[in-house]
Protein backbone atom coordinates (compact mmCIF):
# COMPACT_ATOMS: atom_id res chain seq x y z
CA UNK A 1 0.00 0.00 0.00
CA UNK A 2 2.84 2.40 0.77
CA UNK A 3 4.23 1.81 -2.73
CA UNK A 4 0.91 2.86 -4.27
CA UNK A 5 0.79 5.96 -2.11
CA UNK A 6 4.36 6.87 -3.04
CA UNK A 7 3.58 6.48 -6.74
CA UNK A 8 0.48 8.57 -6.32
CA UNK A 9 2.47 11.16 -4.47
CA UNK A 10 5.04 11.29 -7.25
CA UNK A 11 2.31 11.48 -9.82
CA UNK A 12 0.62 14.16 -7.82
CA UNK A 13 3.82 16.14 -7.72
CA UNK A 14 4.25 15.92 -11.45
CA UNK A 15 0.64 16.84 -12.02
CA UNK A 16 0.98 19.80 -9.69
CA UNK A 17 3.93 21.12 -11.67
CA UNK A 18 2.07 20.74 -14.94
CA UNK A 19 -1.01 22.40 -13.53
CA UNK A 20 1.08 25.28 -12.30
CA UNK A 21 2.42 25.86 -15.82
CA UNK A 22 -1.11 25.88 -17.24
CA UNK A 23 -2.85 27.94 -14.61
CA UNK A 24 -0.07 29.99 -13.22
CA UNK A 25 -1.36 29.21 -9.71
CA UNK A 26 0.98 28.25 -6.81
CA UNK A 27 1.33 24.50 -6.24
CA UNK A 28 -0.20 24.60 -2.75
CA UNK A 29 -3.63 25.40 -4.15
CA UNK A 30 -3.70 22.07 -6.04
CA UNK A 31 -2.15 19.81 -3.40
CA UNK A 32 -5.33 19.25 -1.35
CA UNK A 33 -7.09 17.83 -4.42
CA UNK A 34 -4.22 15.52 -5.26
CA UNK A 35 -3.87 14.34 -1.66
CA UNK A 36 -7.58 13.67 -1.50
CA UNK A 37 -7.41 11.48 -4.57
CA UNK A 38 -4.54 9.54 -3.08
CA UNK A 39 -6.40 9.08 0.18
CA UNK A 40 -9.50 7.82 -1.65
CA UNK A 41 -7.46 5.36 -3.65
CA UNK A 42 -5.74 4.09 -0.52
CA UNK A 43 -9.10 3.60 1.13
CA UNK A 44 -10.39 1.56 -1.82
CA UNK A 45 -7.34 -0.69 -1.91
CA UNK A 46 -7.49 -1.26 1.83
CA UNK A 47 -11.14 -2.22 1.59
CA UNK A 48 -10.76 -4.73 -1.22
CA UNK A 49 -7.45 -6.37 -0.32
CA UNK A 50 -7.38 -6.30 3.44
CA UNK A 51 -6.41 -9.15 5.71
CA UNK A 52 -8.83 -12.10 5.46
CA UNK A 53 -10.09 -11.11 2.02
CA UNK A 54 -11.48 -13.49 -0.56
CA UNK A 55 -8.06 -14.90 -1.55
CA UNK A 56 -7.53 -16.27 1.98
CA UNK A 57 -10.01 -19.14 1.44
CA UNK A 58 -9.18 -19.90 -2.17
CA UNK A 59 -6.05 -22.08 -1.39
CA UNK A 60 -5.88 -25.97 -1.44
CA UNK A 61 -7.81 -27.92 1.23
CA UNK A 62 -5.39 -29.38 3.80
CA UNK A 63 -6.31 -32.79 5.36
CA UNK A 64 -5.05 -33.11 8.93
CA UNK A 65 -2.69 -36.09 9.51
CA UNK A 66 -1.89 -37.83 12.82
CA UNK A 67 0.86 -36.17 14.71
CA UNK A 68 4.07 -38.05 15.41
CA UNK A 69 3.04 -38.45 19.03
CA UNK A 70 -0.23 -40.14 17.97
CA UNK A 71 1.62 -42.60 15.73
CA UNK A 72 4.10 -43.35 18.50
CA UNK A 73 1.26 -43.97 20.94
CA UNK A 74 -0.42 -46.37 18.50
CA UNK A 75 2.84 -48.23 18.03
CA UNK A 76 3.32 -48.50 21.80
CA UNK A 77 -0.19 -49.91 22.16
CA UNK A 78 0.58 -52.56 19.52
CA UNK A 79 3.80 -53.50 21.28
CA UNK A 80 2.01 -53.72 24.64
CA UNK A 81 -0.63 -56.00 23.11
CA UNK A 82 2.05 -58.25 21.63
CA UNK A 83 3.80 -58.44 25.00
CA UNK A 84 0.49 -59.44 26.59
CA UNK A 85 -0.09 -62.19 24.00
CA UNK A 86 3.45 -63.51 24.45
CA UNK A 87 2.98 -63.62 28.22
CA UNK A 88 -0.28 -65.56 27.88
CA UNK A 89 1.40 -68.02 25.49
CA UNK A 90 4.27 -68.57 27.92
CA UNK A 91 1.89 -69.10 30.82
CA UNK A 92 -0.13 -71.64 28.80
CA UNK A 93 3.02 -73.50 27.77
CA UNK A 94 4.13 -73.60 31.41
CA UNK A 95 0.71 -74.86 32.51
CA UNK A 96 0.83 -77.65 29.94
CA UNK A 97 4.37 -78.58 30.96
CA UNK A 98 3.36 -78.86 34.61
CA UNK A 99 0.30 -80.91 33.68
CA UNK A 100 2.48 -83.34 31.70
CA UNK A 101 4.93 -83.65 34.57
CA UNK A 102 2.10 -84.26 37.03
CA UNK A 103 0.63 -86.94 34.76
CA UNK A 104 4.03 -88.59 34.37
CA UNK A 105 4.62 -88.50 38.11
CA UNK A 106 1.22 -90.03 38.73
CA UNK A 107 1.88 -92.74 36.15
CA UNK A 108 5.28 -93.41 37.69
CA UNK A 109 3.74 -94.19 41.08
CA UNK A 110 0.54 -95.75 39.81
CA UNK A 111 -0.02 -99.28 41.06
CA UNK A 112 -2.57 -101.75 39.69
CA UNK A 113 -3.40 -105.34 40.52
CA UNK A 114 -1.43 -107.77 38.33
CA UNK A 115 -4.55 -109.81 37.57
CA UNK A 116 -8.16 -110.11 38.62
CA UNK A 117 -9.50 -113.39 39.95
CA UNK A 118 -10.06 -115.40 43.10
CA UNK A 119 -7.48 -115.50 45.87
CA UNK A 120 -6.82 -119.16 46.64
CA UNK A 121 -3.81 -118.83 48.94
CA UNK A 122 -2.39 -115.90 50.88
CA UNK A 123 1.11 -115.01 52.02
CA UNK A 124 2.19 -116.82 55.20
CA UNK A 125 2.53 -120.29 56.77
CA UNK A 126 1.21 -123.19 54.70
CA UNK A 127 1.68 -126.95 55.16
CA UNK A 128 4.52 -126.54 57.60
CA UNK A 129 6.39 -124.03 55.49
CA UNK A 130 6.02 -120.41 54.39
CA UNK A 131 4.16 -119.42 51.29
CA UNK A 132 5.84 -116.22 50.12
CA UNK A 133 3.37 -115.32 47.41
CA UNK A 134 -0.24 -114.55 46.67
CA UNK A 135 -2.10 -117.08 44.51
CA UNK A 136 -4.83 -115.61 42.28
CA UNK A 137 -6.85 -118.16 40.29
CA UNK A 138 -8.31 -117.49 36.84
CA UNK A 139 -8.64 -119.26 33.52
CA UNK A 140 -5.59 -120.00 31.42
CA UNK A 141 -4.81 -117.12 29.09
CA UNK A 142 -6.09 -114.36 31.37
CA UNK A 143 -3.83 -111.30 30.89
CA UNK A 144 -1.29 -110.50 33.60
CA UNK A 145 -0.08 -106.88 33.78
CA UNK A 146 2.81 -105.04 35.41
CA UNK A 147 1.60 -103.42 38.64
CA UNK A 148 3.80 -100.36 38.06
CA UNK A 149 6.60 -99.03 35.88
CA UNK A 150 9.78 -101.09 35.78
CA UNK A 151 12.38 -103.06 33.81
CA UNK A 152 12.18 -106.79 33.05
CA UNK A 153 14.92 -108.78 34.82
CA UNK A 154 13.88 -112.29 33.76
CA UNK A 155 11.41 -113.81 31.32
CA UNK A 156 11.55 -117.56 30.69
CA UNK A 157 11.92 -120.96 32.41
CA UNK A 158 12.25 -121.12 36.19
CA UNK A 159 12.53 -124.07 38.60
CA UNK A 160 9.21 -124.87 40.28
CA UNK A 161 7.37 -122.13 38.36
CA UNK A 162 7.65 -123.63 34.89
CA UNK A 163 7.83 -120.11 33.41
CA UNK A 164 8.21 -116.82 35.21
CA UNK A 165 8.75 -113.06 34.78
CA UNK A 166 10.59 -110.79 37.20
CA UNK A 167 10.40 -107.00 37.08
CA UNK A 168 12.45 -104.47 39.02
CA UNK A 169 10.62 -101.21 39.69
CA UNK A 170 11.98 -97.69 40.08
CA UNK A 171 11.99 -97.81 43.88
CA UNK A 172 14.02 -101.02 43.87
CA UNK A 173 11.09 -103.34 44.53
CA UNK A 174 11.02 -106.60 42.54
CA UNK A 175 7.82 -108.40 41.59
CA UNK A 176 7.60 -112.07 40.54
CA UNK A 177 5.00 -113.82 38.33
CA UNK A 178 5.06 -117.64 38.39
CA UNK A 179 3.26 -120.59 36.74
CA UNK A 180 2.48 -118.40 33.72
CA UNK A 181 1.30 -119.92 30.46
CA UNK A 182 3.35 -117.53 28.27
CA UNK A 183 5.13 -114.18 28.49
CA UNK A 184 5.03 -111.09 26.26
CA UNK A 185 8.18 -109.27 27.38
CA UNK A 186 11.94 -109.68 27.14
CA UNK A 187 14.86 -109.04 29.47
CA UNK A 188 15.74 -105.34 29.66
CA UNK A 189 12.40 -104.19 28.37
CA UNK A 190 10.78 -101.21 30.09
CA UNK A 191 7.14 -101.65 31.04
CA UNK A 192 4.44 -99.34 32.32
CA UNK A 193 1.77 -99.92 34.93
CA UNK A 194 -1.05 -101.90 33.36
CA UNK A 195 1.02 -103.21 30.45
CA UNK A 196 0.42 -106.87 29.60
CA UNK A 197 3.47 -108.99 30.41
CA UNK A 198 2.15 -112.57 30.52
CA UNK A 199 -0.87 -114.91 30.73
CA UNK A 200 -2.24 -116.99 33.58
CA UNK A 201 -1.09 -120.61 33.29
CA UNK A 202 -0.67 -123.91 35.10
CA UNK A 203 2.96 -124.73 34.52
CA UNK A 204 5.48 -126.03 37.05
CA UNK A 205 4.42 -127.31 40.43
CA UNK A 206 0.82 -126.13 40.24
CA UNK A 207 -2.54 -127.54 41.27
CA UNK A 208 -4.61 -125.41 38.87
CA UNK A 209 -4.52 -122.32 36.66
CA UNK A 210 -3.44 -119.34 38.73
CA UNK A 211 -0.83 -116.59 39.11
CA UNK A 212 1.72 -116.92 41.88
CA UNK A 213 2.62 -113.27 42.68
CA UNK A 214 5.52 -112.25 44.94
CA UNK A 215 6.90 -108.88 46.09
CA UNK A 216 10.50 -108.40 47.21
CA UNK A 217 11.28 -105.10 48.89
CA UNK A 218 14.44 -103.10 47.97
CA UNK A 219 16.36 -104.96 50.69
CA UNK A 220 15.41 -108.31 49.12
CA UNK A 221 12.87 -109.33 51.78
CA UNK A 222 9.73 -111.07 50.54
CA UNK A 223 6.74 -109.11 51.85
CA UNK A 224 2.98 -109.75 51.85
CA UNK A 225 1.85 -109.02 48.27
CA UNK A 226 -1.80 -108.40 49.21
CA UNK A 227 -0.88 -105.84 51.87
CA UNK A 228 1.59 -104.22 49.46
CA UNK A 229 -1.11 -103.83 46.81
CA UNK A 230 -3.74 -102.53 49.23
CA UNK A 231 -1.36 -99.94 50.69
CA UNK A 232 -1.02 -98.52 47.17
CA UNK A 233 -4.72 -98.53 46.37
CA UNK A 234 -4.79 -101.66 44.22
CA UNK A 235 -7.38 -104.33 44.94
CA UNK A 236 -7.62 -107.93 43.77
CA UNK A 237 -10.92 -109.68 43.07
Amino acid sequence: MRAVVVLLSVAAGAGSAALQLLTGLPPTQHEPRINLLAADLDSDVSTTTGTGGPTASSGPLLIPTPSRSARDEARQLEMAEQVRKDRIAREEAERQRRAREAAEEKARHRVVAPVQGTITSNYGPRWGTTHYGLDIANVIGTPIVAPMRGVVLDAGPASGFGLWVRIQHEDGTITVYGHINSYAVSVGQEVEAGEVIAEVGNKGYSTGPHLHFEVWDPAGLKVDPLAWLQERGANVG
